[in-house]
């Protein structure tokens, strides 16, 4: 097996891709603390202070408005899970990204789209799942690699901010958010990749990113 085959096994045993047979042979507790946890990143100058009105988690459209905005439309979605691989439930997951011309909500450019929300939120359910139909994240002046951040809260209590990069993009080794992402394992899971879906007739893509959320000493005592 090669580095490169080596660390794509890695990356799949991380993200638990095989915790589902692997529990059928253990008893439970035998993967706590198994799962690496999502490295924490910088949440950046755009986050909105100022929610738009429409926060719901499909980003294509604003409000009662028909026409989409301009992008590739990629649903966007996965599972926050502890590092024991239990799903977190009742987690707000809130995304925010630049439209397809670059430009936030919060610091919007001259041309910003108006038909893209940019920002977008979701409550978990008893699964840890979480979903959003948004646009593939672009480059944009200073930023290189096209990126999606992400905000992980429960009871008002942040538990983690991140970003989603785009699996093999070029700019990936350009962009210094990514390059202080030192562990290459790390790095592995701070990407997605953005997938055509089978059949789709618009050209959608589908990206699953898995959300790991490290404890501390004091959530373990608390659980």
């Amino acid at each position: 097996m090669n580095p490169e085959q080596h660390l794509l096994s890695r990356r799949n045993l991380l993200r638990g891709t095989f915790a589902t047979a692997a529990l059928a042979l253990f008893a439970p507790g035998v993967f706590a603390d198994h799962l690496e946890a999502t490295p924490p990143l910088t949440e950046g100058p755009f986050y909105p202070r100022h929610l738009p009105l429409d926060t719901d988690n499909d980003l294509i459209v604003v409000g009662n408005s028909t026409t989409p905005a301009v992008g590739e439309i990629s649903h966007v979605g996965g599972r926050i899970l502890d590092t024991a691989g239990d799903p977190i439930t009742d987690a707000q997951v809130e995304i925010w990204q630049c439209d397809a011309k670059g430009s936030y909500i919060a610091s919007p450019s001259n041309d910003p789209d108006r038909n893209f929300q940019g920002y977008g939120r979701f409550l978990t359910g008893s699964t840890g799942e979480y979903r959003f139909r948004t646009i593939k994240p672009v480059p944009y002046p200073g930023r290189p690699a096209p990126h999606i951040h992400v905000k992980v809260s429960k009871a008002g209590r942040e538990l983690l901010t991140t970003q989603i990069f785009i699996a093999g993009h070029p700019g990936n080794l350009r962009d210094g958010v990514f390059r202080g992402i030192h562990d290459p394992v790390e790095r592995e899971l701070s990407c997605a990749d953005f997938k055509p879906i089978k059949d789709s007739k618009i050209g959608e893509l589908a990206a699953r990113f898995d959300v790991v959320l490290g404890r501390t000493p004091a959530d373990r005592h608390e659980h």
